[in-house]
């Protein structure tokens, strides 16, 4: 068995479904928590439960863990550990919200302790890819997260947000009575997003346990293509990318080369994320002073205020 990594800063990533009567006193507790010891990332309390990316040195890290630990509601968490930057996060943000992903089913809303697929480990996984098994792997992430990383042969619907979820069923129904397995970054989507298509009447519906992280952490460079979008100062992670066997699917949105390094659009009012080469990027730095879509800007483009942006920058080119 090899031996545990140390690393002088640690990334945690975790989540839980567990019912938190009182949120804001759980945000209070976990903010003088973190504040005290020197945390820094982006919690989220619901009376649903928690979903939460830190970072800290890792014997800070792991007495936070220790500390949820004494709280019976917060044991049991799968807790997904990577090295950390230093610098992943700019602030601490602790706050309450509705729910701990965004997915707005009102009435229809799922209770993962209810209604959930079956947590599929990644050993099963990989085995089921081994052995030819059939099933269908539905990706449950954002368009922006796949353009740079993917399983193999994977369902890629181009989602904009998780709240696009219903709007998948319709290029998917052909496998109600097949095996799906439905996969995102670190699980918590698809407690929901699994359980929403067992509510629409999939017969045989999984999740990847621990998300995709936890398979590229035991098979690196194997079945998932690429570099996994995170949701912190590093943008993607990888394990190994020097390996001759990491592929890199990404393709520059400027000169059509592959690339792995996203950016976002500095113009104002748009702010999207896409790939650039290190030649691309720099030219756009040196053309214009910073990164910016190389077309017109999509989200700016949408509302009226955009529209009117656009106008008046194009005046003043």
């Amino acid at each position: 068995m090899s031996a545990v990594k140390k690393f002088d800063s640690q990334i945690l990533l975790f989540y839980k479904y567990v019912h938190i009567a009182d949120p804001e006193a759980v945000r209070v507790w976990l903010f003088d928590l973190c504040k005290k010891l020197g945390i820094k990332g982006r919690l989220i309390v619901a009376t649903e439960g928690l979903n939460i990316t830190l970072e800290g040195k890792t014997e800070d890290t792991e007495t936070l863990i220790k500390e949820m630990e004494k709280d019976s509601r917060f044991l049991n968490i799968h807790m997904k550990k990577s090295e950390g930057t230093g610098n992943a996060f700019p602030r601490l943000s602790v706050k309450v919200r509705p729910e701990i992903v965004s997915l707005h089913l009102g009435t229809c809303d799922i209770d993962p302790n209810q209604t959930t697929g079956i947590h599929l480990a990644p050993e099963e996984l990989h085995k089921w890819i081994a052995e030819g098994k059939e099933f269908y792997i539905v990706d449950m992430r954002n368009a922006y997260e796949h353009m740079v990383g993917k399983f193999t042969g994977s369902i890629c619907h181009p989602m904009e947000n998780f709240r696009d979820l219903p709007k998948l069923l319709k290029t998917i129904q052909h496998l109600k009575n097949k095996t799906v397995l439905t996969l995102c970054t670190g699980g918590v989507r698809c407690e929901k997003a699994s359980g929403y298509l067992i509510t629409q009447g999939f017969k045989d519906v999984y999740q990847l346990d621990g998300g995709i992280v936890s398979y590229m952490e035991k098979y690196p460079n194997e079945d998932f293509e690429g570099k996994l979008y995170v949701f912190d100062g590093r943008v993607t992670m990888g394990f190994y990318t020097d390996d001759p066997k990491h592929k890199v699917i990404g393709i520059c949105a400027s000169c059509g080369s592959s690339a792995e390094n996203i950016v976002d659009c500095r113009e104002f009012g748009c702010n999207g994320q896409f790939i650039l080469c290190a030649g691309c990027e720099a030219k756009q730095i040196q053309e214009r002073g910073h990164t910016h879509c190389v077309k017109n800007c999509k989200k700016v483009s949408k509302s009226p205020f955009g529209k009117f942006w656009g106008t008046m920058k194009s005046l003043f080119r």
